[in-house]
């Protein structure tokens, strides 16, 4: 008798369920005020019990927090402009343009609301994948470029944060953020 492997199978039942409560979570919340949306009516719409729900998210912050994380992973490579410092700039104003939309700003306020930092963890993941690629082509151009966390910090922190406690930076602002992060470099 060959043995099972432990979590999920990729593909398998597990899946269907969580493609199924992410649908209807995002549906829902596209109809309804965020504060009417509830674990039983998200399983009803997903065709599941809501135990089934309990059991894997324990509770709405959890699940949506799951939700806006897939919903923040990217679905394609940065935009190639020639340049490390070109290429930098366009994903950093796609980013700050995402993110400071009223649907960005909701899913960051859902990703921070759940317990524990799996979830911002797995969105700083993303992002530096994101910068990695970026680093990697101006790497391959021989074009000097700024470590990953120095674009984190000098780039990123600086966007998200005043996402969420000030005015959301324009493109001439997230500019200077990115020619500061190059200053680094000198």
């Amino acid at each position: 008798m060959a043995e099972r492997e432990a979590g999920p199978r990729p593909g398998g039942r597990s899946a269907r369920v969580q493609a199924s409560v992410h649908r209807a979570a995002r549906d829902l919340l596209a109809r309804m005020d965020r504060a009417e949306v509830t674990i039983p009516l998200i399983a009803a719409e997903a065709g599941v019990t809501p135990s089934t729900i309990y059991r894997r998210w324990g509770e709405l912050n959890e699940l949506l927090a799951d939700v806006a994380v897939e919903r923040l992973r990217p679905d394609m490579v940065p935009v190639e402009t020639g340049s490390g410092r070109g290429d930098l700039l366009a994903w950093a104003e796609q980013y700050a343009e995402e993110m400071s939309s009223s649907l960005g700003r909701e899913m960051i306020r859902d990703v921070l609301a759940a317990e524990g930092g799996a979830g911002p963890r797995r969105c700083c993941g993303y992002v530096r994948q994101q910068i990695t690629v970026i680093a990697e082509r101006a790497a391959a151009r021989g074009e000097v470029f700024p470590h990953i966390d120095t674009v984190l910090d000098r780039v990123v922190a600086p966007i998200v944060y005043r996402i969420l406690f000030d005015e959301a930076l324009g493109a001439e602002r997230v500019g200077g953020l990115v020619e500061n992060a190059f200053s680094a470099c000198a």
